[in-house]
């Protein structure tokens, strides 16, 4: 899933780490680097070192891949385990919708960054998911499963103001792309906490999603902010 995830946000990805102007970044963090669906991507764009953190660090051993010029580092980012002023771009995807309290991480990447640093990150917005037609929609099972789960569903629309509190100029965008939705996404769902009613109700949606073969018989859109910030 998370590969799946990678792919079809990498237009988006690719256009921001351009504006972000990758190929002279000489320090890149990779936070929340996982199994590395990303890492290889930012050590062929970037002009220098690759750092990928993540506190799971089994996840970040588990990639045998061998990444030129990456370095795997475990550490939690509200506790980064680098000086001040390490890095001049920091790459965040699906990772501060898991961080919480959130506001240390944020404080943390402003202090990893060298001034003038960026930081990229891909974060989605559950509270805003387009789904049609009605008897397809799973909106609060997503808010509900994530909240139980310690993670914040609507990372998308606090983030901006977050990182403009923390002395960042903050340029926003929105995933501008809408595809035909995947019955994929119910395996993903079935991963959080669910209540016995819920999951009731998830088996009813998806039987109902897989009776529309129609590619198009359906919308399941989630929102992803695209941040590029600049530390002042």
């Amino acid at each position: 899933m998370l590969v799946q995830q990678a792919e079809w946000l990498a237009p988006a990805r690719a256009r921001l780490l351009r504006q972000a102007n990758i190929a002279h970044r000489k320090r890149v963090l990779d936070l929340g680097a996982g199994y590395g669906a990303v890492t290889g991507e930012l050590a062929r764009r970037a002009g220098g070192i690759v750092v990928a953190a993540d506190r799971a660090v089994a996840a970040l051993r588990a990639n045998p891949a061998p990444f030129g010029g990456v370095y795997r580092v475990g550490g939690d980012a509200i506790r980064l385990p680098f000086a001040e002023a390490t890095f001049d771009l920091v790459f965040t995807q699906l990772t501060l919708l898991w961080v919480h309290p959130v506001e240390p991480a944020v404080h943390e990447i402003a202090r990893v960054l060298a001034p003038a640093g960026v930081l990229v990150a891909v974060e989605p917005d559950y509270g805003g998911m387009i789904e049609y037609p009605p008897d397809i929609a799973v909106r609060e099972l997503w808010m509900n499963g994530f909240r139980r789960a310690g993670a914040d569903p609507l990372i998308g629309r606090k983030l901006p103001g977050l990182l403009t509190a923390c002395g960042f100029r903050v340029n926003v965008g929105l995933l501008d792309t809408l595809y035909a939705p995947s019955v994929a996404r119910f395996d993903f769902l079935r991963d959080l906490p669910l209540t016995a009613e819920e999951m009731a109700t998830l088996e009813r949606v998806e039987q109902e999603a897989r009776a529309r073969r129609s590619s198009w018989a359906q919308v399941a859109h989630l929102p992803f902010f695209l941040v590029l910030a600049v530390k002042s």
